[in-house]
């Protein structure tokens, strides 16, 4: 039996980069290569495409070379269903001709991307216009999974617990900003987490305890995003999160953990420069697992945590932070990350789930959602082109457009 060719998207222009490097040369470490050919395919900070086996070496980042030999400059043909990675071929002396050459073929991808333009719903999009399967949450899901106001205003219209949260512009920053830091000040106590709208990694996410910090926390936010949330803090919250694989109702929670020993809000230098660090993204971070809270609340998240998975009609492997209140032992949704920092691997070895196969299962949902999606129509039929009058009006019983 032929192996499935298996394209493994990652980089991109965004702020965690680098994270999604580590990320997925990970995954292309644990691949089965019995069962799959791995083709690379890494999106430079600048957007440009490559592939090729030397971008399997963590070491081909530290500079990242274009020109390194073995790595081809290419582009994906969005033809639906052709799945080829095209290069452009130089012409070879002063009368040749360049020519596009098929490197490869793509049968499934798993887009291993953290932040904007990959995450966010944009590559996913990307790939539907292709019609590639591919092992990640859709569009809409990965959109407002994303986007940090969208997501909170979803979960809050499920009846999902979550914390209150002011958003606010850069527009609205930038023309009043004391105005803008009096609304937050009236709408939430002190004190505050604020977040940029469209980032993850803990990336520009400041603490403030009074309006001085506040005005730092907001500076510091709208330089990487247009829209930033405001959202009420707990005083020493326990963070725990649960991972969660599957599709279309078929879906099954991981352990849950409790990262830094439930310390609380962690920095991006905290979960990826310390101990041992970055070349093990997420999978560095010191961590409880299982995380201590009880058998009957960790089956409430577990439980909690299917549903929110089912209700942005999630696929692949996602992963759903938690915060626990200290105080009333109530706890409330941060956020959902899509596409998890490693994978979110590590929670998944626990269940006694090795990578390769957690990779199998991810690549088995992808392939099951293309079926379906196949089984939908695409076209309809209808004689509105025959009775279409471009620029006109109704002549004759013509139709005008």
């Amino acid at each position: 039996m032929s192996k499935i060719q298996l394209g493994v998207i990652f980089g991109s222009r965004s702020c965690e980069h680098e994270v999604a490097i580590i990320s997925a040369v990970q995954l292309m470490r644990n691949v089965d290569r019995e069962k799959y050919d791995v083709i690379p395919v890494y999106i430079s900070q600048k957007g440009e495409w490559f592939t090729g086996a030397p971008l399997m070496d963590i070491k081909s980042y530290t500079p990242f070379d274009p020109f390194m030999k073995g790595i081809l400059p290419v582009h994906l043909d969005l033809t639906a269903g052709s799945g080829a990675l095209l290069h452009f071929a130089p012409p070879k002396g002063l009368l040749g001709g360049g020519k596009e050459e098929t490197v490869a073929r793509l049968d499934c991808v798993i887009p291993v991307m953290h932040g904007l333009h990959g995450e966010d719903g944009s590559l996913q999009g990307l790939l539907e216009l292709a019609n590639i399967p591919y092992a990640s949450t859709g569009v809409m899901g990965s959109a407002v999974g994303m986007d940090k106001i969208a997501m909170k205003r979803f979960f809050m219209g499920c009846g999902f617990p979550s914390l209150p949260g002011c958003p606010l512009t850069r527009s609205e920053w930038e023309r009043d900003a004391d105005a803008a830091m009096d609304r937050v000040e009236k709408e939430l106590p002190y004190p505050v987490f604020v977040k940029p709208a469209c980032l993850g990694s803990s990336i520009g996410v400041s603490r403030a305890d009074d309006r001085a910090k506040l005005k730092e926390a907001l500076e510091l936010a709208f330089s990487y995003d247009r829209r930033v949330l405001v959202e009420k803090g707990l005083d020493r919250p326990i963070e725990v999160n649960c991972s969660v694989l599957g599709f279309d109702g078929e879906r099954r929670p991981s352990v849950l953990e409790m990262p830094n020993s439930g310390a609380g809000f962690l920095d991006f230098s905290e979960k990826y420069l310390a101990g041992s660090g970055g070349s093990k993204g997420m999978a560095s971070l010191k961590r409880i697992v299982p995380a201590p809270i009880g058998e009957e609340l960790t089956e409430k998240l577990q439980s909690l945590s299917c549903e929110i998975f089912d209700a942005l009609d999630c696929k692949g492997v996602v992963r759903i932070d938690f915060m626990l209140d200290r105080e009333s032992d109530e706890y409330y949704i941060t956020e959902i990350n899509t596409i998890p920092g490693s994978l979110a691997y590590y929670l998944w070895t626990e269940t006694g789930l090795p990578y390769s196969r957690l990779i199998d299962e991810m690549v088995e949902y992808a392939m099951k959602a293309h079926r379906e999606k196949e089984r939908n129509s695409f076209a309809y039929a209808s004689d509105i082109l025959s009775g279409a009058v471009i620029g006109g009006g109704k002549k004759g019983g013509k139709l005008k457009l």
